[in-house]
């Protein structure tokens, strides 16, 4: 285990000269394609091999199904605009409406994935969802937006979020991103969920600079570096990396809330996804559970971790 100190001078030098958007919305018809080739270029020669395959195969099914997906709509106006001006989300996870395009997206997603070569709990957990009814898949996606998985219900409870992801996503890629606020630390401010992880760019106009992804929505927002995304925190900031492993994705760790969250460089490495470098780096959890530490970032593919 590698371990580095956060600089303590110059912290108001960081990303002086760029001037970042808070917001940047995600573009769906993209993100999941894009994903699916990082997540199966990280399989070859990987451990994980295996689940990084299926990861691949699952979010190409997120991008494909797209194509055959009617609009999405966004909440009332009135609703959003109280949302806003409360300093909420305007789309509220675990409070929003689901209507028939959120559980016909994740059905057309189980649809999708109905030949795939699956370990068996995701066999069963797809084939359970494709024998549900319409209220039976909206109770399902409602609860895996409101209460954790029960040990039981890991494999069905990832596929239904992955569906969601696809719908949260295009839902986000509606949004006025220049409406959008900051609701507290660690929160998405398009749906209020939690981040999977941060990023330090290379962007134009934000170069050096890190932004936060939603674990659901994919919604990407500023954040200041040295600085926990999870308390706020600027003492005691460390990042810790596994001895040999490249030094592009490193645990931003916080002795404050004794918790931490990946910062990817993207700025080191464009290829980076917040997603699938971060289950793809499961072993570095692995390694800070054992020293005490927390997992901060949030993310459908490690339930149960």
């Amino acid at each position: 285990m590698s371990e580095t100190k956060a600089p303590k001078n110059g912290l108001m030098d960081i990303g002086k000269e760029a001037v970042p958007t808070f917001v940047v919305r995600p573009e769906p018809a993209l993100l999941f394609d894009a994903r699916a080739k990082r997540f199966r270029s990280l399989a070859v020669d990987h451990p994980l091999a295996p689940y990084l395959s299926f990861l691949a195969d699952l979010t190409q099914a997120q991008h494909d199904i797209q194509a055959n997906l009617a609009p999405v709509a966004l909440p009332d106006p009135e609703d959003m605009e109280r949302a806003l001006a409360n300093d909420m989300p305007p789309l509220p996870a675990p409070g929003l409406a689901l209507d028939d395009t959120a559980t016909l997206t994740v059905k057309r997603l189980f649809e999708r994935i109905a030949d795939l070569a699956v370990p068996p709990p995701t066999a069963t957990a797809r084939d359970t969802l494709l024998k549900a009814d319409a209220d039976q898949r909206k109770a399902m996606a409602v609860d895996a937006l409101t209460t954790p998985a029960p040990p039981d219900e890991i494999a069905l409870r990832v596929l239904v979020l992955a569906g969601l992801q696809v719908h949260f996503a295009r839902l986000a890629s509606l949004l006025d991103a220049s409406r959008l606020k900051r609701i507290t630390d660690g929160v998405c401010p398009a749906c209020g969920s939690a981040p999977v992880s941060s990023s330090v760019v290379g962007w134009p106009k934000a170069h050096n600079t890190r932004f936060c992804t939603c674990s659901l929505c994919s919604t990407m927002w500023h954040v200041v570096r040295v600085k926990c995304v999870l308390c706020s925190s600027t003492e005691g900031i460390s990042y810790q990396t596994i001895e040999g492993s490249p030094d592009t994705v490193k645990a931003e760790c916080c002795d404050s809330c004794q918790r931490y969250v990946k910062i990817l460089y993207q700025v080191k490495d464009p290829a980076l996804d917040a997603m699938a470098d971060d289950v793809a780096t499961l072993g570095l959890d692995m390694v800070l559970a054992e020293n005490g530490w927390q997992r901060g970032g949030a993310s459908p593919f490690l339930q149960g971790y």
